[in-house]
């Protein structure tokens, strides 16, 4: 396995409210020597999770909402930020119960994932939520968003959709439909 590069130095070089940009320049095993630019979070934010809401044995929970960055509504999971010193499990709780409108009794934990590694730092952890019951909790969305059930068991149908796009949920549903075997 190769060594790490040394860090030499990080700078923020821009910030905004969600994300900054650091650059970090490096020195690798080799000695070369390079400045990379990479999209940390902002502050107060310890990632993201991303839930797959399981109502029965072959049906899981999407929404449908509105995405700013490619303008236009997207059909994936629920998702959100883990709040600074939030626990992934109680974040992914209250996102559930924020834009599903359900509770689960059980909460597992399936992998951690990434976007964009090579510039992003951003990491997403997956979530698959069972026992689903009935409990709303007001979130932060400027409006309602669609709860659109679907039959886990007719993935190629979904990935038909034009409005699914989003990695992180197209990934998380295989993941979970292996973890069920169904």
């Amino acid at each position: 396995m190769p060594h790490k590069p040394k860090t030499l130095q990080r700078r923020v070089v821009a910030r905004s409210r969600l994300f900054q940009v650091e650059a970090v320049s490096l020195r690798f095993a080799n000695g070369v020597e390079v400045e990379y630019e990479r999209l940390t979070p902002g502050t107060g934010s310890a990632g993201a999770v991303l839930i797959v809401p399981v109502l029965d044995d072959d049906t899981v929970l999407l929404v449908r909402e509105y995405a700013a960055g490619t303008d236009r509504y997207e059909l994936g999971l629920p998702k959100g930020r883990v709040e600074h010193g939030e626990e992934p499990l109680a974040a992914a709780a209250r996102e559930l119960r924020e834009e599903v409108g359900y509770a689960a009794r059980r909460l597992t934990l399936l992998r951690r994932v990434t976007l964009a590694p090579g510039y992003l730092s951003h990491q997403t952890q997956l979530v698959l939520a069972e026992e689903l019951y009935p409990a709303y909790l007001e979130g932060d969305e400027p409006e309602a968003l669609e709860v659109v059930p679907w039959p886990l068991s007719d993935l190629q149908g979904l990935l038909a959709c034009e409005e699914l796009t989003e990695a992180r949920s197209i990934a998380a549903l295989f993941i979970v439909r292996e973890h069920l075997e169904i």
